[in-house]
């Protein structure tokens, strides 16, 4: 995590000095998190207008614009990014970015039916986030292991998620604009870790720090 990637399952040592040690195959693919950061990001900016009630994005023009970044953007790049994460023994990130790209596809779906006057069903989609925000609370305290920035990113998903069913089961609209507010941060979020680990890949170095581990984890098991 040195590069502020996301994190992988395993970690690979070796020692040229000593004849013993079995070289070590390199990864498949590089690094892939930023390119779905990217696209969640982009996903994120797509859904901004929307959010927030501009009245040119709800339109069937732009019901349909936002639609295609979503399924392009924000399902696209996290879904290669996912599986080449799995790819790189990355299980934690490859799991995060997958699930959530067909998350993003479903938000095209959603939102080309919007446009034909066809809303999804309300109750499937509030069944659909309790699980998700269930999901995203394990995936948080796991992320928190890692990073402090990455908690906190994983934290902004909850609060989003958990808006979203509270809205649902009050039935009240004074919580449109926090759940505006969360995505814009969570765009914001994910442009600047992308960023980091790009800055990161480049220089060689941390330029933009994503935070020290929030959690420690124990020693494996030797039993």
């Amino acid at each position: 995590m040195a590069d502020g990637s996301l994190p992988a399952t395993s970690v690979h040592t070796h020692d040229p000095a000593s004849p013993a040690s079995p070289a070590v195959a390199p990864l498949p693919f590089a690094e892939p998190t930023s390119l779905g950061l990217f696209g969640l990001a982009i996903g994120c900016a797509a859904l901004l207008p929307i959010a927030f009630g501009s009245k040119a994005a709800l339109t069937v023009d732009g019901l349909h614009t936002a639609a295609w970044f979503c399924l392009l953007f924000g399902g696209g790049c996290q879904l290669i990014a996912g599986l080449m994460s799995f790819a790189n023994k990355n299980m934690l990130g490859g799991t995060l970015l997958t699930t959530f790209s067909f998350n993003w596809v479903m938000n095209w779906w959603a939102l080309e039916g919007l446009a034909a006057g066809k809303p999804p069903n309300a109750g499937i989609i509030l069944a659909v986030d309790a699980c998700f925000l269930l999901l995203f609370v394990v995936m948080t305290y796991a992320f928190g292991f890692f990073s402090r920035l990455l908690f906190v990113f994983l934290l902004d998903i909850d609060a989003l998620y958990a808006m979203r069913i509270a809205r649902e089961l009050t039935h009240t609209q004074a919580l449109g604009l926090p759940i505006a507010l969360a995505t814009v941060a969570l765009m914001l979020l994910a442009l600047y870790i992308a960023l980091a680990l790009v800055l990161a890949n480049a220089s060689g170095r941390s330029i933009l720090p994503i935070g020290a581990p929030l959690f420690k984890a124990g020693a494996p098991s030797t039993s």
